[in-house]
């Protein structure tokens, strides 16, 4: 079935092919544009054999790279110049200019399609900020900054960072939602499910505090485990549970400082799990299994983990700031200050008395169903054709993109 405007052809371009929290943003958004009947195209760096953590229904260009450079420095310089390189070989068969919208997701890519339209190469192109990082190193800080400022059009997934971008940068962004598949996580039991437990080594009656996106220090992960054997004070069923990790971003240090808080601490070899990316087919039933989600995070760009949380049925406890201020109320969530370990103790103990279940999902459906990904793709789109109809005026050419087939 046509659409009733012309379909677009949309690349997103994103950083890697790894399980973090841009990436699961890319691949959802481009199956919801897929869906309404786009031709999507993502690409990432990667190297020889490869691949998405997920399958995706879009098109798939993957970025040839290298083995990984020691320095994060000389990682990003790495995969701006094999961005570069791929992009200017698809444009030599007469590929990139196929695409209506160039979308970069992060700072590599958008470094990429800066050189790109800086060469002339490209017209313009569209940036998401999901949120950004203080970078003690120039370089880094410096590539953060052009990939935001060459673009003509900056997105931002929370008010919180549009705020940001138009009081520290002078930048006016448009925010666009995040999403949730609100069907992949959901409160029912699945045959999986227990072979999952079992592998991970969680006993029924585990008291199963969860916390997703491995020991980084915008986590608070040691706020969070001092706070947690506090819990476990109280709580002696209770296990701490952190799992993925995957990031291009050096957190040796902090991870260090972690690892030697647990080995100080008076807690039994079982009590903490670090399980580093787990099969993405896993994480269903690795929410299923917690008791609650802790998020006590200092700074996030949105926080998807914690809308996958509650349509798991499983309670949270997040940070009261934004952007979790933004879309959470007390009826779906616990409330904890990131800076007090006292704080987020309390929190976690109340959160594992709070409704979880299908009654949880039902008090979260009207939040779930604004949450969308389907609703997050309609807005990209009325954005996308806002911006080209304003490049064509600007151009003074009439443009109107080649209809393709849904």
């Amino acid at each position: 079935m046509q659409p009733e405007t012309p379909s677009l052809r949309i690349a997103l371009l994103t950083h890697s092919i790894n399980p973090r929290g841009g990436v699961v943003h890319t691949l959802e958004l481009g199956q919801a544009l897929h869906e309404a009947g786009h031709q999507v195209t993502l690409l990432a760096p990667a190297r020889p054999g490869e691949r998405f953590f997920r399958d995706t229904p879009c098109e798939v260009s993957l970025v040839p790279i290298g083995a990984t450079p020691a320095s994060v420095v000389d990682m990003v310089a790495q995969r701006i110049a094999a961005y570069v390189a791929h992009l200017t070989a698809l444009l030599a068969h007469r590929e990139l200019e196929h695409f209506d919208i160039l979308h970069a997701q992060d700072s590599i890519s958008g470094n990429a399609l800066a050189v790109l339209k800086q060469q002339g190469v490209i017209p313009h192109f569209v940036r998401t900020v999901h949120h950004l990082d203080d970078f003690a190193d120039p370089q880094l800080a410096q590539w953060q900054r052009i990939a935001w400022q060459e673009a003509d059009r900056v997105l931002c997934v929370s008010r919180l960072w549009c705020e940001a971008m138009a009081r520290d940068h002078g930048v006016q962004p448009q925010q666009v939602g995040n999403g949730v598949d609100a069907v992949r996580f959901s409160v029912e039991a699945k045959p999986g499910d227990a072979e999952v437990r079992q592998r991970l080594g969680l006993r029924d009656g585990d008291a199963v505090v969860l916390s997703v996106g491995g020991v980084e220090a915008r986590k608070n992960s040691l706020r969070l485990l001092q706070a947690f054997m506090q819990l476990r004070a109280r709580v002696p069923t209770a296990r701490l549970v952190i799992a993925g990790g995957a990031s291009l971003l050096d957190h040796d240090d902090y991870q260090h400082a972690f690892r030697e808080a647990l080995a100080t601490s008076a807690l039994p070899p079982d009590a903490v799990l670090l399980t580093g990316p787990l099969a993405d087919a896993d994480m269903p039933a690795v929410f299923r299994s917690a008791s609650v989600l802790a998020m006590p995070s200092l700074r996030e760009g949105f926080g998807l983990v914690v809308l996958e949380a509650l349509a798991s049925g499983v309670p949270v406890v997040v940070s009261r700031i934004a952007p979790f201020t933004e879309h959470l109320d007390d009826s779906l969530g616990q409330w904890a200050d990131p800076q007090s370990v006292d704080s987020i103790a309390q929190a976690l103990q109340a959160a594992l008395g709070a409704p979880r279940g299908k009654a949880l999902r039902m008090r979260a459906a009207g939040l779930l169903d604004r949450y969308a990904w389907s609703r997050s793709a309609q807005r990209h789109v009325e954005i996308y054709r806002g911006h080209l109809e304003r490049a064509a005026t600007m151009n003074g050419e009439a443009r109107v993109p080649q209809e393709v087939q849904a």
